[in-house]
């Protein structure tokens, strides 16, 4: 009769001491609960081709990595953690023109006119947008949620990949190292 009672709460004592665990290891730094392995690391990024968005020139598919160092960012304009991170790409974009690398997005799951009328208002960062209306190429990429930041090398392989907004420090500390060591 007590090991009905002693089973539970020693189940429940082992589950809290897991989730302690977690949560301390999360607040010290040792674990970034962002980051989310990919299976693509340092394999082709898939073959695809889309459209631009209704209202922009150039369209993306994966011809357009061959040759040069990609920063591909996954965004769209219902997310409001891609709205925080946009000033940085609008900075990204500027270095991006000054030299040896591109920066271009995959509008995923969104409508022509929000971007556009998003786009509008706050700039345009990408050289190329590709409108991924169903999904499906972000699927291949293995993308959780937006915003996710893929780095693509002269080859046409996945180097990196983030999810989550991009912050300063990451880009300081990982994008632009990893983007000046591909550009060599």
């Amino acid at each position: 009769m007590r090991l009905r009672f002693i089973i539970p709460a020693v189940l429940f004592l082992f589950l809290g001491a897991g989730l302690v665990y977690a949560l301390v290891a999360i607040q010290s730094g040792k674990k970034d609960p962002s980051a989310v392995p990919s299976a693509l690391i340092d394999k082709p990024a898939p073959e695809f081709s889309l459209p631009a968005p209704e209202g922009f020139p150039q369209g993306l598919s994966t011809a357009d990595f061959k040759g040069k160092v990609t920063i591909l960012n996954v965004f769209a304009s219902w997310c409001p953690p891609c709205h925080a991170e946009h000033p940085l790409l609008l900075e990204l974009a500027k270095e991006a023109k000054a030299g040896g690398f591109q920066l271009v997005g995959l509008n995923w799951k969104d409508k022509d006119e929000k971007l556009a009328a998003w786009f509008k208002e706050a700039g345009n960062p990408f050289s190329h947008i590709g409108a991924d209306r169903s999904g499906r190429v972000g699927i291949d990429f293995g993308v959780y949620g937006a915003p996710e930041t893929y780095i693509i090398d002269r080859d046409g392989r996945i180097r990196y990949r983030y999810a989550g907004p991009l912050t300063s420090e990451r880009l300081r500390d990982e994008i632009r190292p990893l983007v000046a060591k591909l550009k060599r």
